[in-house]
Formats: structure tokens, sequence, C-alpha cells
């Protein structure tokens, strides 16, 4: 028997709950911000080269640029983020020249080439499609515990020996969406389609009119058609 330890759960509550959230955090967002400030994103638009600490860095496209970063990797390898991120602490002077210390753990990503790259189960990986609904392929790392007897006979002495717990783990690819308007992370599933769709009333109508088979099979094809009837808008940056 196993016990597991996930970083997202799935359940029908969590779904529901989370509608409610994303939903008045949304409009939240909304009012924050007047059109003036923002502009639709399109295929052509390049991210800004450098490490987002976290989601409204990405929103303004103000990362911390590499020339602030304080490594003693080059600029030009190609794997510098990978070997700064691969530390415990990103190191970086702010605007004012003070030297800042940030734990890796709680950085949301970084962008080279233009792309994003979104950090998952101390990962980092390629946001694929980009749009109001985000969706992307990840590894995930799963730990189990095995339950145990604290005492196990031995067959070659008749005695009792201490067994230790043991522990395993195993890594699986994913799929999950990222809600762009407040960043909510979430499992590729029917639920979170459904949550997700409800930003859209007439397209979550149609889409909840689908029998249980069509949902699943249909699901990409439904964020598709949302990012093109909403589509993302940033903060424009005046900097």
């Amino acid at each position: 028997m196993y016990t597991r330890k996930k970083i997202l759960l799935n359940t029908s509550v969590k779904y529901i709950l989370a509608a409610l959230a994303l939903l008045s955090i949304g409009s939240f967002v909304g009012c924050q911000e007047s059109s003036d400030s923002l502009f639709e994103y399109t295929s052509d638009f390049k991210f800004t080269e450098g490490v987002y600490p976290d989601f409204e860095s990405v929103l303004r496209n103000t990362p911390i640029p590499k020339g602030r970063i304080i490594s003693e990797y080059s600029f030009s390898d190609n794997e510098f983020f990978t070997h700064v991120l691969g530390k415990k602490y990103v190191y970086y002077f702010d605007n004012l020249g003070n030297r800042i210390e940030f734990p890796t753990n709680k950085i949301w990503g970084y962008s080279r080439n233009g792309f994003l790259y979104i950090q998952v189960s101390r990962g980092f990986y390629r946001i694929t499609m980009l749009g109001s609904i985000s969706h992307f392929l990840a590894y995930e790392t799963t730990e189990y515990y095995n339950n145990y007897n604290p005492y196990n006979t031995s067959p070659y002495y008749n005695t009792y020996t201490y067994s230790s717990p043991s522990r395993s783990s195993s890594t699986e690819m994913r799929q999950y969406l990222l809600d762009f308007k407040t960043g909510q992370l979430m499992d590729y599933t029917v639920q979170a389609v459904e949550v997700l769709l409800m930003y859209d009333p007439d397209l979550h109508t149609e889409y909840m009119q689908l029998s249980k088979r069509k949902k699943k099979q249909m699901k990409f094809l439904y964020i598709r058609k949302f990012n093109e009837r909403n589509p993302l808008y940033l903060i424009k940056n005046n900097e």
C-alpha cells in the first residue's frame, strides 16, 4: 500500500471553488488596467529575455534582465538559464544597484529567444500554446512511501530486525493549463476546461451540452476556440 504526495489535486470540489475564485479575480484584474494600458498578444510578440520572479512580471514583460544577474557563466552560453536556475538562489542587482537574493523555487519562470518557460515541480518547461488559456507539457516526479511493519522476522536467524521505511519515485509527463487572467495552474482535465470556459458563457454552454466522451475528445479544440474569441492582453511596459 502506498501514500502519494501530489503537487496538484484533481477533484470536483477543487474546481467548483476555483470557478468562483477565478471569475472574481479575473473581474478584479480587469478593473485594474484600462484598455489604453493593454495590448493584444500575437504570435509575433517576443518576451524580453530574462528571469520572471512572479506572474505580474510576466504580464508586464519586465523580467530580471540577463545583464543584472550575478553569475560566473557567460550571457552567450545557450545553457545560461539552466546553470543559473539550477542553483538554490538567483542573485541579481535591482534598479538601485542593491544585491538581491531570490530563492529559485519561488521563480515563476524565464524567457529565452522570446519564448516563455514556466516552473513546475522544480523544472522549467516551455509554454507551447500561449493564449488566454495556455497549454504545455511538463514532467512531474511523484514520491511514494511504503507502509511497513517496524519489525520483520529474519528467515535466517529467527530474530526480529528493524525495517526502515522505503521511498521510491516515478516521473511522468503531464499536461497543464495556465489561466492567463489569474496565473492559476491547472491539470489538463475536462473539469478544468469547464471552469475556464466560464469566462465565455456562450462557449461554456456549448461545451456543457456535449456528452462526457465528446468533452474529453474536444478539450483542445474548445481551448483554441476560446483563445480565438478571447485574445490574450498584456500590460504595456512604459519604462
